[in-house]
């Protein structure tokens, strides 16, 4: 690929990805989720720590109890897939420069996802019910950290993407 449609292509997944909240009833393939995975895994990290973790979850009952612990229980209950995004304690060594890192990672497997025909919604406020959340999941309580909850699956929402504010409303200053 040459470089300026190279460019034009990261410029487009950007600007045209965005939160998916109803899906095909169709499983994405595994090979795909994994592809997604693997692009979260190449974000940056402090000291390359790498202290992500996922979790995949594939069944409906798993989903169902997970949505029972957010508001955004359809999303959660229909997607068909999700994938818990975690930091491992023991890896880390900066909580805010880790999160910032998983952020990148998440990013990754967003936009992975769009350039793969797929839809994505990063879901954080189930993060209120980290704990419930590690007990569905049967995950040890001191051993990580929840970072978010991601719906993956082929979109089926029409809706309109939301607008951005112009670029000036977000710059402070310039010197």
């Amino acid at each position: 690929m040459k470089e300026k449609q190279f460019q034009e292509a990261v410029f487009k997944a950007i600007f045209n990805r965005r939160s998916i909240r109803r899906y095909q009833n169709k499983i994405p393939e595994r090979e795909k989720i994994f592809k997604i995975l693997e692009a979260g895994i190449w974000a940056p990290s402090g000291l390359n720590n790498q202290p992500w973790r996922f979790v995949i979850i594939w069944s409906k009952e798993t989903k169902k109890r997970l949505s029972e612990l957010t508001r955004y229980k359809e999303i959660v209950k229909n997607a068909p897939v999700l994938i818990g995004v975690f930091l491992k304690k023991s890896q880390m060594y900066h909580q805010i420069k880790d999160h910032q890192s998983a952020g990148a990672c998440i990013q990754n497997m967003l936009l992975s996802a769009f350039a793969l025909g797929l839809g994505t919604c990063w879901l954080g406020e189930i993060l209120k019910n980290e704990d419930k959340v590690k007990d569905v999941l049967e995950l040890p309580k001191d051993e990580y950290e929840m970072c978010a909850l991601i719906a993956v699956g082929y979109p089926d929402d029409k809706s309109k993407r939301a607008d951005r504010y112009p670029l000036k409303h977000f710059i402070v200053k310039e010197i």
